[in-house]
């Protein structure tokens, strides 16, 4: 759907979409120059140590003054937001208790420790989070 969003568009300055682990270490460096990272709905899927390993990751494919967007759900403060974000939390760990949301505030320290600097938190429909990151 994205490489036929790009065909209509006509743009010459969008590269098609890419098949990759993104928890993968290694993808970064085969991805350097890039951007732009968009992530979306990820996080809450994979550990926390895949986490880490994706944004480190990121942090190795963007250039300077690159911008890595990521887009979910998370805990706000160590805490649930919502019923439904605890049922699905609930689910999702009881499926794999490495997976689950993650917090906003630990998600923050795993970008600045990456080297990014954080350039917005935007909230999002139905309880999500755009967090908007720049690598210095």
């Amino acid at each position: 759907a994205i490489d036929a969003r790009v065909t209509e568009a006509a743009l010459d300055n969008i590269a098609g979409a890419v098949v990759l682990d993104a928890t993968s270490p290694g993808w970064g460096a085969a991805h350097a120059g890039t951007n732009l990272v968009v992530l979306s709905n990820l996080l809450h899927l994979i550990s926390a140590a895949e986490a880490r390993t994706l944004i480190t990751e990121a942090a190795g494919a963007l250039a300077p003054g690159g911008t890595f967007v990521i887009y979910g759900p998370f805990k706000r403060g160590g805490k649930l937001t919502s019923d439904g974000d605890s049922a699905f939390h609930a689910s999702l760990v009881g499926q794999d208790p490495e997976a689950g949301y993650k917090d906003d505030f630990d998600t923050l320290d795993m970008l600045s420790d990456a080297g990014f600097e954080i350039a917005h938190v935007v909230e999002m429909p139905a309880n999500n989070l755009a967090i908007v990151a720049t690598r210095a």
